[in-house]
This record gives structure tokens, sequence and C-alpha cells, in this order.
């Protein structure tokens, strides 16, 4: 009898591993997991749970009217940071990855040396600079510094994943655009990124999530995103097993939201 055989595992068994069941299934044991250390460590503490005093600072409702409260308030401000560096980011990477694949000597040198800089420094000294330095000196307002900062950390790895994603089209298809009589501009534009964008798509879409994530560093700086918000309220309430858990749900339902955007996108280009 062959072995080798013998000790392949059924194809049942391969498609239920794989399955969107056994991944539910990971989740909620991973969870339930981290809920029961939250909840031993908390009993070992001798905490007393006050989550019915979280409501309030999610929102009120006062004669029918919305009253958002501090943590809403700071999601609302991280949602703001995170588009607006995410737009600056997709538009200095597009920048950056031209440069470096650009004839230019000069351009391909300070493109390169940006991306390095960026990308071997940690950001919370890239936040420190660009506000205590160059925010002071341009008189950036404190949000655009962190905006700023945020769009030049995450714009560089954004580069990156564009130019990787123009050089894997086939260099054929460059070679037959010119030969089309077609501008640098346009076969860029008509020709590579077109087949280049549903390369790009799944780790942009981890740019994106990246940012929501990263715009917790704003905090050191005093922009009172969600997690400033939730630091505020933890100092003057003491309840900080249930605003931390509630500040983390909060950034998992906005980062789940955008993954599940990046998704459908990759199905539409897919489709065509």
């Amino acid at each position: 009898m062959n072995t080798t055989t013998r000790s392949r595992p059924p194809a049942r068994a391969l498609a239920w591993h794989r399955s969107a069941r056994f991944e539910a299934l990971q989740f909620i044991v991973l969870t339930a997991f981290l809920v029961a250390v939250t909840v031993h460590g908390a009993q070992s503490m001798d905490y007393q749970w006050k989550w019915e005093k979280i409501p309030k600072y999610i929102y009120r409702s006062i004669d029918g009217a919305v009253i958002w409260g501090p943590l809403m308030k700071g999601a609302f401000v991280t949602v703001e940071i995170a588009w607006k560096a995410g737009l600056l980011a997709m538009v200095i990477g597009l920048v950056t990855a031209l440069l470096r694949m650009s004839g230019s000597i000069v351009g391909a040198a300070i493109a390169w040396i940006y991306v390095e800089l960026v990308r071997n420094t940690p950001i919370l000294v890239q936040m420190l600079i660009v506000y205590f330095i160059i925010a002071a000196v341009l008189g950036i307002p404190r949000q655009w510094a962190g905006v700023l900062c945020l769009a030049f950390y995450e714009g560089a790895f954004t580069a990156e994943i564009i130019r990787g994603a123009v050089i894997a089209v086939r260099k054929g298809q460059r070679e037959a655009s010119q030969s089309l009589g077609f501008s640098t501009f346009y076969m860029y534009r008509d020709i590579v990124l077109p087949q280049a964008i549903p390369l790009m798509l799944p780790p942009l879409g981890g740019i994106v999530v990246n940012l929501v994530k990263h715009s917790a560093i704003v905090s050191v700086i005093a922009v009172f995103d969600l997690t400033t918000q939730a630091r505020t309220l933890v100092s003057d309430t003491f309840m900080a097993f249930e605003i931390w858990l509630t500040a983390a749900a909060m950034y998992l339902v906005m980062t789940i939201t955008l993954s599940l955007g990046v998704n459908w996108l990759e199905r539409r280009y897919r489709a065509r």
C-alpha cells in the first residue's frame, strides 16, 4: 500500500479547514479567550465593572436630539484624520513611485532618500519632528501636522506598492503603447495603471487600515482623537477596562468596515 496516499488528509477535512465557518470558529475562540483573560484580570484586582456608564460617553438622547459623547467625537476626528491622510498618501505615493521609475537621476535619488528615510525611522520620532519643528516654523495647525506626518509616513509604503504593481505589468504593454504613439502620461493613464490597480488594491487596503490604527499617534500632540478622548476619560473616571475595551471595539468597527470596502473593490475589478 502506498504510504503517501494513506497519510494524505481527506479532501473534506481540507475543505473544513479552509472554510469560512472554521475561520469564524477561530475568531470566536480567540475572542472568548481575550474576554476570559480580561475578566480574570479584573477579578484578581477586585475591579468593579461599570458598563452602565459607558453609553453616555458614546451618545445621549435629549428631547429627541442626539448628543454625541466624547468617544464618538474622538472617533469622528479619527475618521477625518484617516481619510485626509489617506488621500494625501495616495498622491504622495504615486508621485514618488513615478519619480523612482523616471529617467531623472535627481528625481529618483530624492524619491529613494525619502522612502528610505521614512521607512527606517520610528513614526513617533517623525511626528515629534513635524509638530515641534516643521509645523512650528510654518505655522501649521496641530491637526494638520498629524495629517501630514501620517500622509508622508504611509506615502512611502504606498510608493513601493505602486511601483511594484507597475513593474509587474508586462513590459510589452508599455512597448506596444509607445509604438502606437502614446505619450508617457497617456501610457500610464490608459494602459499601465488600469492593469496595475488590481495588483495594488490588497496591499493598499492594508495601508488604509493602518492609517486608522496609526492615527492614534496624534494623541502625543494633543489632537483629540479617539485615543486621546479615551485616555482623558480613564483619568477622569478610573474606568480603564470599560473605556479602553470600548475604544478598541470602535477601532475594530472602523477597520473591519474599511476592509470590507476594499474587498468589495477587489471583487469589482476582478469581475471586469
